[in-house]
């Protein structure tokens, strides 16, 4: 019988906290319904010959001209970012916008240089591309298309990433999943302020 009582306790204490678990995430996270509708398709993998690839499609409750604006303003790309990051140099020559990013990553020790080289989509998006740094390798392209009439945008995003570092691809895979989770739900909320202005 004592047997029983403390299996029946032990089963009890698990359903507890079981219970009190799914709670706590329906009160972070909301209803199930609405962490679906949050839900962006991301896929983060190694790259067989070196650096890490991540693809995604992000939807943004706005129209393309403003997640475009946003994502043009490069003097303010730190702020699009939880990683510490400043924009030591920005030019604009024949519509290409060359900045010189330093980012300070708790994977790489000291202050890591990543110089780029951006051009517009005519029909709506960026590319950028390595041109100088710390990187052995950096090419990032967001294609916007308008959903929804038009009110709101469907966005592709491809990112490639190689560098000079002896950090393991599996742990930069890592870390690029979680910042580009951040990444995008910051980029949403920026979207989201600038259409209700």
């Amino acid at each position: 019988m004592r047997l029983l009582d403390k299996g029946t306790g032990t089963l009890r204490a698990i359903l507890s906290l079981l219970v009190g678990a799914g709670l706590f995430c329906l009160t972070v996270i909301g209803s199930p319904g609405a962490l679906a509708a949050e839900t962006d398709r991301l896929d983060v993998s190694k790259e067989p010959g070196g650096g890490v690839r991540a693809t995604a499609q992000v939807f943004f409750p706005a129209k393309p001209a403003i997640v475009q604006a946003l994502l043009t303003d490069y003097q303010h790309w730190p702020d699009l970012f939880q990683v510490k990051m400043r924009v030591a140099e920005f030019t604009m020559h024949a519509g290409a916008a060359r900045v010189d990013l330093r980012i300070d990553h708790s994977l790489m020790p000291g202050e890591r240089r990543l110089i780029t080289e951006s051009r517009t989509l005519p029909t709506g998006g960026l590319v950028t591309d390595l041109k100088g740094g710390d990187f052995k390798r950096y090419h990032r392209v967001w294609k916007l298309a308008p959903a929804d009439g038009g009110s709101q945008t469907y966005a592709d995003f491809e990112l490639v990433v190689e560098i000079e570092s002896l950090v393991p691809d599996w742990m930069v895979a890592i870390a690029m999943r979680q910042e580009l989770e951040a990444h995008f739900r910051i980029v949403k909320q920026k979207v989201v302020e600038r259409s209700n202005r």
